[in-house]
């Protein structure tokens, strides 16, 4: 029904986690991302903890809620596992933690535009070499982005605006 594989299944259950993804299923999140949450993440960080999943201090809704802030383009994956670092030390829910962090994905061009055009300046070779049309060097460039905006930029997004902005000259 969760279109699990049966390994994958067999490990949901050897986890006990099947009530807590049944759980976060209901409140909205898809099966793969209950699983991935439950299964990765907090799996790892009860195991470092020495509880079992049930006495995390996140519920069902909490992570279909994270789930559902990744999904509206919010946070990314990166983001959402410190959120989920402050839900579980007890700041709120993801909302609550994502707003008080200031932890949400950074996609007003306005400040993408000022990062993408400050690392183009930065690593004008990098540039000639995008117009000469090799796009690998695109990423360097997009990485510059990402850690002038401390991860919180949406990739995608920068990868378009210096693409245009190459075109540009």
């Amino acid at each position: 029904e969760w279109g699990y594989a049966d390994a994958e299944m067999r490990d949901v259950v050897n986890a006990g986690a099947i009530d807590l993804i049944e759980a976060t299923v209901a409140a909205d999140a898809s099966p793969a991302a209950a699983r991935k949450w439950w299964m990765g993440e907090l799996a790892r960080t009860a195991n470092a903890d020495g509880v079992s999943l049930e006495e995390l201090a996140v519920t069902p809704l909490q992570i279909a809620e994270l789930q559902g802030l990744v999904d509206s383009g919010r946070l990314n994956d990166k983001l959402a596992r410190q959120v989920l670092g402050g839900v579980l030390a007890g700041e709120g829910s993801p909302e609550q933690v994502a707003h008080a962090r200031g932890l949400e994905v950074v996609s007003d061009d306005g400040a993408l535009l000022a990062a993408v055009d400050a690392a183009l300046a930065a690593q004008p070779d990098v540039a000639d070499k995008i117009r000469g049309g090799n796009l690998g060097p695109v990423g360097a460039i997009i990485g510059a982005v990402m850690k002038a905006t401390r991860g919180q930029a949406d990739a995608g997004r920068v990868r378009e605006l210096v693409l245009e902005r190459v075109a540009q000259g």
